[in-house]
């Protein structure tokens, strides 16, 4: 019996995955880097995206705030991408493409770190929210895919998905996230005994 056919997007993901974790392996790093001193040093972390990036985006932030493997202390972790009364007061008032960019003004300070989740990398929303934060003094690390769009130099470090199937990137944005989240949650588990 030959391969089921619904078994071709696990094929594809696992074999795209190899790929990340070969050719990714330095920028992941570099990433997990950013967000330790980013928490050691008293920052936040916020996270935005858009549709299923949104989801990815809120699924994040609620590791680093509750827990993800360890029981340790909360960490500083913001979804920019749930306050409904924010977003439809953002979008209404001064547009869609602001409603992060507003909130990155509102609550963002130097020294916090920027996720930007995003498949094209051509959300005008996530273009103004870099652009925010380079004012602001925030660095930005970018989730992409498709080549990266015009997100990708506009931030401090951008993780490029290669493929341009939007389910595979998103995937394996939030694989990487779990892979950052671990080396966190280790190094603040075994920093207080947990």
């Amino acid at each position: 019996m030959s391969q089921s056919n619904d078994l071709i997007d696990l094929v594809e993901l696992s074999e795209l995955a190899a790929v990340c974790a070969r050719d990714l392996a330095e920028p992941i790093a570099q990433a997990g880097s950013m967000v330790l001193e980013t928490l050691e040093q008293g920052g936040s972390l916020l996270f935005c995206g858009n549709g299923g990036s949104a989801a990815d985006a809120q699924h994040l932030a609620a590791e680093y705030v509750i827990r993800f493997k360890r029981t340790r202390a909360p960490l500083r972790a913001l979804a920019l991408t749930t306050d409904t009364s924010v977003l439809t007061a953002g979008a209404n008032d001064f547009g869609f493409a602001y409603v992060f960019a507003r909130q990155v003004e509102a609550l963002g300070r130097e020294g916090d770190l920027l996720f930007l989740h995003s498949t094209s990398g051509d959300s005008e929303n996530l273009l103004r929210a870099a652009e925010a934060a380079r004012t602001a003094g925030i660095r930005t690390v970018a989730l992409l895919a498709r080549g990266g769009g015009r997100l990708r130099q506009e931030v401090d470090l951008a993780l490029v998905i290669p493929t341009e199937t939007i389910a595979r990137a998103q995937e394996l944005h939030l694989a990487i996230g779990h892979a950052i989240c671990e080396r966190v949650d280790r190094h603040f588990a075994e920093g207080s005994g947990g």
